[in-house]
């Protein structure tokens, strides 16, 4: 038993050490007061939000990364976000009124900017870009929670580091705003909701993220002197995150469960229409309406073939959906821009394939020619000592080649030194001089010849 519990110690003092936050811990009226700032939006904050927007709008409309990325560093859209979780954690109202009130103006201005420019900017037509920004995921709910955490932890260290503006490049704030924005000025109602559920989606978890930091770290809470102003201050606080939540929370358990159907309907069409000499060429998961719809070239599937998989839908947790299977190029259902999608992903791995072939290869050969280069060099280097040794010397060649045995057909390495002499050496002599050289050449195995 004692050594269980030396054991649960040792266990429990290691993570403490290495895990514990309160080391790193900055003052905490400062980490505060930091969040504070951030909260407010007037003037250069302002200013700046708007030229951010512009350039992510712009970004996304030329379908740019670089420019998306640029935009979201300067973005200072994080604070009254990080400022409702910090609310909540210190007991705070006065901070969650300002904080929600900034809240809704950043969230105003960005659309309006963004209805702007799209409106008056020539509209490229929707690129992935912009289109990875209408449908959430689950995983942009772990990326929201996960960044908020990590920058509430940031804050509260002493050494703040670059943490916050990798936070706002990872939960992607501004892009859904612009997509929004977009939605508006080519009156794309989908897009517009889309995008701007995905905006609330991020928000509300970098915001409970911020909660979950504040009260791990033990922030001191507010106290108030009147404590029947304590309690109606609470419950103001309590329902607002009631309110927030709800539907949050059944806007994520829908985005689980999309996500779910999804890897689902993946799984199924990889292994129940895998056809032998038929290939995927273009497949629709529709959750909504519990449709798949996939696109096959090659061969024609029979029907009874077609029928059979259908009939599997059930094993899959895809009870009630529709299977479509479409056949040949011939049919409207057929998205062009899918194909060209394919296609150029199919070149580009290829390429990719190629290329890594290649430069193995290349490497392979820069070793071999390595090699003759070390012996060609080594043969310059040993001349002159092997006549200091042996006078009668009078050339020497080394090379690395490969021996094949007649018996056994195996393959080995095997290093060659070729040495003339004007005076032929003795068999003690020669041991001498092989083993003088295989210790030299740093050789495994060395075949001496000499003439």
């Amino acid at each position: 038993m004692k050594t269980d519990e030396r054991n649960k110690f040792a266990i429990k003092s290691f993570l403490k050490n290495y895990l514990d936050l309160k080391k790193d811990k900055d003052n905490e009226l400062e980490t505060v007061d930091s969040i504070r700032k951030g909260v407010e939006f007037k003037g250069a904050n302002l200013w700046i939000l708007i030229f951010a927007i512009f350039m992510a709008s712009l970004g996304l409309n030329v379908n740019s990364t670089a420019v998306i990325i640029g935009a979201m560093l300067i973005s200072p859209l994080m604070g009254p976000i990080m400022g409702v979780g910090l609310s909540v954690g210190l007991n705070d109202f006065e901070l969650m009124k300002r904080s929600l009130k900034s809240f809704l103006i950043t969230t105003a201005f960005s659309v309006t900017t963004a209805t702007v420019f799209f409106i008056l900017a020539p509209i490229a037509g929707s690129q992935s870009e912009l289109l990875a920004r209408t449908s959430p995921t689950i995983y942009d709910v772990f990326i929201a929670l996960f960044g908020g955490l990590a920058g509430v932890v940031a804050l509260s260290t002493k050494e703040k580091g670059n943490v916050i503006p990798g936070v706002a490049i990872a939960t992607a704030l501004m892009p859904p705003l612009c997509t929004a924005g977009y939605g508006l000025a080519t009156g794309n109602l989908i897009y517009f909701l889309g995008a701007f559920y995905l905006y609330f989606i991020n928000s509300v978890f970098i915001s409970l993220a911020t909660y979950i930091g504040v009260r791990l770290m033990h922030f001191q809470r507010k106290e108030f002197v009147d404590k029947t102003r304590e309690k109606t201050v609470r419950k103001y606080i309590v329902l607002i995150v009631i309110l927030t939540m709800c539907p949050a929370v059944y806007l994520t358990f829908g985005i689980i469960k999309s996500t779910l159907y999804e890897a689902a309907a993946n799984r199924f069409i990889n292994e129940q229409l895998n056809f032998e000499n038929t290939q995927v060429l273009d497949k629709k998961i529709n959750y909504e309406h519990k449709e798949i719809r996939v696109v096959l070239i090659g061969p024609e599937i029979p029907d009874a073939s077609i029928a059979i998989a259908r009939n599997k839908l059930e094993a899959y947790q895809l009870k009630n959906s529709k299977l479509i299977v479409l056949q040949g190029m011939n049919n409207e259902a057929v998205d062009v821009s899918s194909i060209r999608a394919m296609v150029m992903e199919d070149f580009y791995k290829n390429s990719e394939e190629r290329l890594q072939e290649q430069q193995k290869k290349i490497a392979k050969l820069e070793t071999s020619l390595e090699q003759y280069k070390e012996y060609d060099s080594m043969s310059r280097t040993l001349v002159p000592e092997l006549k200091v040794l042996y006078p009668s010397i009078t050339s020497l060649s080394i090379s690395h080649s490969l021996e094949t045995r007649i018996d056994s057909m195996k393959t080995d390495t095997v290093t060659l030194a070729v040495l003339q002499f004007s005076k032929h050496p003795s068999e003690t002599e020669k041991e001498k001089i092989s083993a003088w050289l295989k210790a030299r050449v740093k050789a495994k195995k060395l075949r001496l010849i000499t003439e």
